[in-house]
């Protein structure tokens, strides 16, 4: 659904912004927990990113997509929710004390995909690398789109996705030579 008319809109109606949570909000889930690296908090913060594009669609000036404004959106609030206390706090909670809750068929399936190897060696490598795989890849956010989400140049980012690449390619090719000798 193209939302180019909403760069001259004044406010967002209840219709609109339905809309874009069906078509992004697993995308804003899936990015929230992607840098918080929990179910909870990513639940939150997909909630905060809506009412947050609801509350100040005004700052929405069209000079991006509505998925790049929603991620960014995301991004912020999920670096604010990390480096509080009240994450870190919450994160340690969740290990001192395990939940109850038995798995829905959903959840078992992301915690399953979580743990494939692939994903494993992407949420292995630093921030910045898996942070821009995860835009390029599972977003398929451009570079350009990619570079103003996270406020670098294009060539930066570019260089970051090649080096970021490389050396999941080379973490794959460690691995799989271990499990030979294994």
């Amino acid at each position: 659904m193209g939302y180019d008319y909403l760069k001259h809109a004044e406010f967002i109606d209840a219709a609109t912004l339905e809309s874009l949570m069906s078509e992004y909000g697993q995308e804003v889930w899936n990015y929230a927990y992607l840098i918080c690296r929990s179910r909870s908090i990513a639940d939150d913060i997909a909630q905060d990113v809506f009412l947050k594009a609801y509350r100040h669609f005004t700052s929405f000036r069209g000079e991006s997509s509505v998925k790049t404004w929603l991620l960014r959106i995301t991004r912020n609030l999920s670096y604010n929710y990390r480096n509080s206390a009240f994450f870190r706090k919450a994160l340690l909670l969740d290990r001192i004390i395990p939940s109850g809750h038995h798995r829905s068929a959903e959840q078992a399936f992301l915690d399953d995909e979580a743990t494939n190897e692939v994903w494993r060696q992407v949420f292995s490598l630093p921030a910045k690398h898996r942070e821009i795989l995860l835009l390029h890849a599972r977003h398929q956010l451009s570079l350009g789109e990619i570079a103003s989400l996270l406020g670098i140049p294009e060539g930066t980012a570019k260089s970051r996705l090649f080096g970021a690449r490389q050396k999941l390619s080379r973490l794959l090719k460690e691995e799989k030579t271990h499990e030979q000798f294994i």
